[in-house]
């Protein structure tokens, strides 16, 4: 079994999906996260386009609340440890 490094931040990632609006994804981005406007738009955009972005690092509990709170958003999110 692979022990995860301690000092590797943890990543919340959110994917593209079919369902939810550009402008609703930027909404969600600045409402949680506090992110302006530019930054959460640029964010929806890498989601759009790359079909996934990197929205928030930290511990795996603070990435796990962040999910958690993506899914009460309908959005598609994962975490994962940055390598």
């Amino acid at each position: 079994m692979e022990v995860p490094e301690p000092d590797v931040p943890w990543v919340t990632v959110v994917h593209n999906d079919p369902v939810n609006l550009m402008s609703y994804v930027t909404y969600v981005f600045q409402s949680y996260f506090g992110y302006s406007k530019d930054k959460a738009h640029q964010l929806m955009l890498d989601v759009h386009h790359k079909g996934r972005a990197i929205v928030s690092s930290g511990s795996r509990e603070e990435m796990e609340r962040d999910v958690q709170a993506m899914h009460g958003y309908g959005l598609w999110a994962t975490l994962t440890q940055e390598r």
